[in-house]
């Protein structure tokens, strides 16, 4: 689209932010922070198609106005704790895709590298997994209980250790993005790897099947879980490597905001699959009709939440701003 065209569509709205900014607005706060997103947008477009051109430094001018407009003044409502997950986190996922996208390039990327090293290396998934949890694995198999380490500790003592361990690793992931994005794409390198080494692993002794139908239980939500992490980390090293219009200093913000709001998002994610660790991957006697069931939901929930709903409601509030 010409500048010029793209000016003439959207000044209308800009200036319904110009006349916000210049009164108090009494009117509904979630109505104007739709509005803010839709010129986060034009701004994010502009500084694509124009870097140079005035109207990308006059948006990016209106946009900290506005959001300091909103933010100072806003007071929370009692529902905030809902509309986080029900609006504002779908809302920071579609802002962010590419990021989340690139994420998931990398860690499959890194899995086929894990898969073929493990496939013509037998001693690659030891130097991956390490000697004790190889001869472990080996004496569950011959003993024929492949998945026996999921029952070694308590049910409780497993939910707890597990949970609190993956919100680590999930945060640590984020707060990596900081160097520039190479922490974050080295946890997800490392995470992609040992995966695909695990899994050749037990291809290799004809388990893939039950390895599979077992590990996935929590591993569906738990794996994709530090897939979105990592988008979250590289949200924050991109705001690093390409700031646009704003100093490094007020990027960086954005990105830590935007990074911190997708890692927050994930909790309630990593306490169901802490949960199905340790209560329910345990029972590997189950039919595997129950475990493809388990598998199946999670796999549709995380697809649904993350990839359409986002969509979903970017498009609904863009109906509602131009209504």
């Amino acid at each position: 689209m010409r500048e010029a065209a793209f000016i003439k569509q959207n000044s209308e709205k800009w200036k319904k932010f110009e006349i916000l900014l210049g009164e108090r607005y009494t009117g509904d706060p979630d109505k104007l922070s739709e509005l803010f997103i839709e010129l986060t947008d034009d701004l994010s477009y502009a500084q694509t198609n124009y870097p140079s051109s005035k109207i990308t430094i006059y948006l990016n001018d209106l946009t900290l106005r506005v959001h300091g407009n909103i933010y100072k003044n806003k007071k929370e409502k009692s529902g905030r704790f809902f509309s986080f997950w029900k609006s504002e986190l779908p809302l920071t996922i579609y802002r962010n895709r590419n990021a989340l996208l690139a994420s998931l390039i990398i860690f499959a990327i890194s899995i086929a590298m894990g898969v073929i090293s493990a496939y013509y290396d037998d001693s690659f998934v030891r130097i991956i997994l390490g000697d004790n949890y190889v001869n472990m694995t080996i004496s569950n198999i011959e003993r024929g209980d492949p998945m026996a380490v999921y029952k070694g500790e308590g049910e409780t003592n497993m939910f707890l250790f597990i949970t609190f361990n993956n919100i680590r690793v999930a945060f640590m992931t984020f707060a990596a993005g900081v160097a520039y994005a190479l922490g974050t794409v080295y946890f997800l390198f490392t995470n992609g790897v040992m995966l695909g080494a695990f899994q050749t692993f037990f291809y290799k002794y004809d388990l893939l099947l039950h390895s599979v139908l077992t590990i996935w239980i929590h591993g569906t939500i738990e794996i994709s879980s530090i897939v979105i992490a990592g988008g979250a980390g590289l949200v924050l090293g991109n705001s690093l490597l390409f700031p646009g219009t704003y100093s490094r200093g007020v990027s960086l913000m954005r990105g830590a905001r935007e990074g911190a709001k997708i890692s927050l998002g994930l909790v309630p994610l990593f306490i169901v699959a802490g949960f199905l660790e340790g209560f329910v991957t345990r029972h590997t006697e189950m039919h595997n009709a129950i475990k493809l069931l388990i598998i199946l939901v999670s796999a549709g929930f995380i697809i649904y939440y993350f990839v359409f709903y986002p969509k979903l409601i970017h498009n609904r509030y863009n109906h509602a701003t131009k209504n």
